[in-house]
């Protein structure tokens, strides 16, 4: 399995590092120093005299040594907090941000405080919730936002529904916009979307294949973003999908609107063809689209109309994907693969390595107000060490999650995670 769990320790000296901190900008050889749970020390010069006497040495041999990778869209199973950590640190994701659809709903503060003590006894990744936007994720009565922010949630959501009420959501994001809050949406019109199973199409055709068109997710795009430049309203898309989606996204933010997407792996790297001959772990909510939306989403990428890559990690018991096509369940796990799908952009010469680090740390980070994603003395060691060309081939049950459901089994990729450290611990070594 290779996670493991040390105990905090004094002082310890990464050596030989490639530093990469997308927050500042440092992008050059050196070393980075720990003290107990924090940074002590980081930089080019650090250790070019000597190294601390007292200090334990882990030589990086030229690797990449970054901040720990910040996940913000993560579905937990119920409050399984074991498997998810186990994938998170595997894949170098030292904080997650959960959806609020566990067991029971983040919709109370006493249930804001329930998730951040499960995540600490798991001892794994860095846990941070979602509060619901609306009672029970129903779309009806707005939730205590103020309340839930107080006890901790970081933003708001209602995980893979979207308002449907367009009245609603104008109070949700009046509301929000008063105590300065973010709201996620998943854009996805459930008049239009309810009944398809993949893209709407000419492989949806071929199929035989009930299809969800494009504009289920333009249209409550289009819809929202009239709504947030009435209210004033903070607002998030998350895993957007379509060329024309990213294109009101990018007109909205020229003209000044608080507004911010993500997208997820799968839309850029894949496409509706790798649904194949009814591959149900290639079916995702939204779907996989066109090979000319996918283009778009990189363009997106690469001009900054998109802020994150975020995994969407969804795991599904096998026996929800075991089904025909239509009837199985939507989602992939995607934390273990989110660092070496995401550097497939530098790969095919896209991103700089910087550039591609910076949209899965210190951008989420900084739009969530955490204090993760960066290098700063006094902070916590939340580190991952990656050898960013190393070739491995993904193997769905070789994957540290107990669920297996990932669209891109068998998919040779470059990008390993070889250490992850989180507040001084090392808590994953893929030599052991």
């Amino acid at each position: 399995m290779n996670v493991k769990l040390d105990q905090p320790l004094g002082r310890v000296a990464y050596i030989n590092a490639h530093l990469i901190d997308p927050a500042s900008g440092l992008d050059a050889e050196g070393g980075l120093l720990t003290d107990g749970e924090v940074i002590a020390d980081f930089g080019p010069g650090l250790f070019a005299d000597s190294v601390p006497e007292d200090a334990k040495v882990i030589d990086c041999h030229g690797h990449v040594l970054a901040p720990g990778l910040v996940d913000m869209r993560v579905q937990l199973s119920g409050s399984d907090f074991t498997s998810s950590g186990r994938a998170a640190v595997a894949g170098g994701v030292t904080s997650a941000v959960c959806l609020p659809g566990t067991d029971p709903v983040i919709d109370d503060s006493s249930v804001v405080e329930f998730i951040a003590r499960a995540a600490r006894k798991a001892g794994l990744v860095k846990v941070y919730p979602y509060g619901a936007i609306t009672k029970g994720m129903a779309g009806l009565e707005i939730s205590e936002m103020g309340l839930l922010a107080e006890a901790g949630a970081v933003a708001f959501a209602d995980g893979i529904a979207t308002v449907r009420d367009a009245q609603t959501l104008r109070q949700v994001l009046s509301y929000a916009a008063t105590f300065g809050l973010m709201v996620v949406e998943h854009a996805e019109d459930p008049s239009l979307a309810e009944g398809g199973a993949m893209n709407e199409g000419e492989t949806a055709t071929r199929l035989g294949l009930p299809g969800i068109p494009k504009l289920a997710e333009v249209l409550i795009v289009e819809r929202d973003l009239k709504i947030a430049e009435l209210t004033g309203g903070r607002l998030h898309f998350a895993h957007v999908s379509t060329a024309e989606s990213v294109a009101a996204i990018r007109q909205a933010k020229e003209h000044g609107m608080s507004v911010t997407c993500d997208t997820a792996p799968p839309y850029f790297s894949l496409n509706e063809a790798a649904v194949g001959d009814y591959r149900t772990f290639a079916k995702l909510s939204p779907p996989l689209r066109s090979e000319a939306d996918r283009g778009a989403i990189i363009a997106a990428i690469k001009d900054g109309t998109i802020d994150v890559i975020a995994s969407d990690h969804c795991p599904q018991h096998e026996d929800a994907k075991r089904q025909p096509f239509a009837q199985a369940a939507t989602g992939g796990v995607g934390m273990e693969t989110l660092l070496a799908i995401t550097l497939e952009l530098v790969h095919n010469g896209h991103l700089s390595l910087i550039e591609a680090l910076g949209l899965i740390t210190a951008h989420p980070a900084e739009l969530l107000g955490l204090e993760a994603g960066r290098f700063k003395k006094g902070a916590a060691a939340d580190l991952v060490l990656l050898n960013p060309d190393q070739g491995w081939k993904v193997d769905a049950d070789q994957l540290n999650s107990k669920a297996k459901n990932t669209p891109f089994d068998e998919r040779p990729v470059q990008g390993r995670v070889l250490r992850t450290v989180i507040d001084g611990r090392t808590v994953f070594d893929l030599k052991t």
